[in-house]
């Protein structure tokens, strides 16, 4: 298991940032749709439908503020974002109709959107000679911080109460701005200089932004279990049902204990693909295994499930270390947090379609659902590598073509 600080340096105030807002995520992540259905009363519909507004305005915000860390400075940039984050969370205590739950929480998802994308100049810049394996170690420093905050938060659902909830809300939002806080002692970044060229080289790249969708169509894995495993656990096996739990707790352990590891293997674009390659056939496997667990006694379900959700988490481990690997390392120094940005736009997309599409082909559909999904990833992992190796020869064309001749990406 890695160690939850590193020893020392910017690494570390990055980290202790890091650690302190996925404490806040993880008290929102379990109760925040509960504290609005549950403690102030808004339909379930409405509540679905304002998520979904929200979802769809983060998608461009990530770029536009991922552009400007890159201009004015990411550590600065990145704060401001943590600091509406936190405004905009403490504001759901106000949100008592619709629109204003949809302003609060399109605010605050905009912001979280923003955030991950100025962020990513600073991993860059302070993340060593591998910033990659640093992005996967706070991926492990987030499931532990998660899983606290979630376990903090099963005292407000226990307790059922609108102060009990409103207590959640409000821990949550000063965890983001302690975030921020602690982002004052990181000495600030300087900007890259740009050369000159175009100003959204990002989403004139056609080689990235075809990874980016390859790597949003396998995003929609990270809704598999939390949406359609505990779907078909309760409605098409007789597995226990505290099981949906336990997955959860298998996929956070795995992905705490091994996510640092599978990153140090996957060390160029071409190891990215051949992880992204990997990785879905891991799903596929996952998949298979669970649409056979309908229909068969509840210990044979139960063995099936948790054996499929371990494969699915190691399918997990490759496609996140794939993400990072080739999403930093084709991505031009000065223009980071763009580039950054412009990647968040496929798990944005998978965060917005994915629940709707796992819902219609694996429990609505069944059974033959779970192998079309399954296909799908694979077919998305058998064209990562293709599409790394475009993105490879363009960006050779980039480094060596004057910036004044750069008007359009080559083929």
């Amino acid at each position: 298991m890695p160690q939850l600080m590193p020893d020392a340096g910017p690494q570390r105030v990055i980290a202790a940032s890091n650690f302190v807002y996925t404490v806040g995520s993880g008290l929102y992540l379990t109760a925040g749709v509960l504290y609005f259905t549950q403690a102030v009363r808004l339909p379930a519909a409405q509540v679905g439908l304002g998520l979904g507004i929200a979802g769809v305005v983060s998608l461009a915000a990530g770029i536009a503020v991922g552009h400007l860390a890159d201009k004015r400075g990411a550590r600065g940039v990145y704060a401001t974002t943590l600091l509406v984050q936190a405004l905009a969370t403490a504001g759901f205590v106000l949100a008592d109709s619709f629109w204003p739950f949809v302003v609060v929480v399109g605010v605050a998802t905009g912001a979280k959107a923003a955030g991950l994308a100025a962020r990513s100049p600073l991993i860059r810049h302070y993340g060593g000679d591998r910033p990659q394996e640093f992005r996967a170690y706070l991926r492990a420093v987030t499931n532990v911080g998660v899983s606290l905050g979630a376990a903090l938060a099963g005292w407000a659902v226990q307790v059922g109460s609108l102060p009990a909830y409103q207590l959640l809300v409000i821990g949550n939002a000063i965890a983001f701005a302690a975030s921020a806080a602690i982002l004052v002692i990181l000495p600030p970044v300087t900007p890259e200089p740009t050369g000159g060229g175009p100003r959204w080289i990002a989403l004139r790249d056609r080689p990235y932004l075809l990874i980016t969708a390859l790597d949003g169509l396998m995003a929609v894995q990270f809704k598999v279990l939390t949406v359609a495993v505990p779907l078909w656990l309760v409605e098409a096996t007789t597995a226990p049902r505290w099981l949906v739990s336990g997955a959860m707790v298998i996929n956070t352990v795995i992905v705490i204990v091994f996510q640092v590891r599978a990153s140090r293997d996957i060390d160029s674009p071409a190891a990215g693909g051949r992880a992204y390659r990997r990785a879905g056939v891991a799903f596929l496997a996952a998949c298979s295994l669970i649409s056979l667990s309908a229909g068969i006694p509840a210990w044979a379900a139960a063995a099936l499930l948790m054996i499929a959700v371990a494969i699915h988490t190691l399918g997990e481990l490759w496609h996140s270390a794939a993400g990072f690997e080739v999403s930093f390392a084709l991505a031009p120094k000065h223009a980071t947090g763009q580039y950054l940005g412009v990647f968040g736009l496929g798990a944005g997309l998978a965060e917005a379609l994915g629940p709707g599409l796992l819902i219609a082909l694996c429990i609505t559909w069944g059974r033959p659902g779970w192998y079309v999904i399954g296909a799908l990833f694979v077919v998305t992992g058998l064209t990562a590598p293709l599409a790394v190796r475009w993105a490879q020869r363009h960006q050779h064309v980039q480094r060596t073509t004057p910036a004044a001749e750069q008007q359009a990406p080559a083929a």
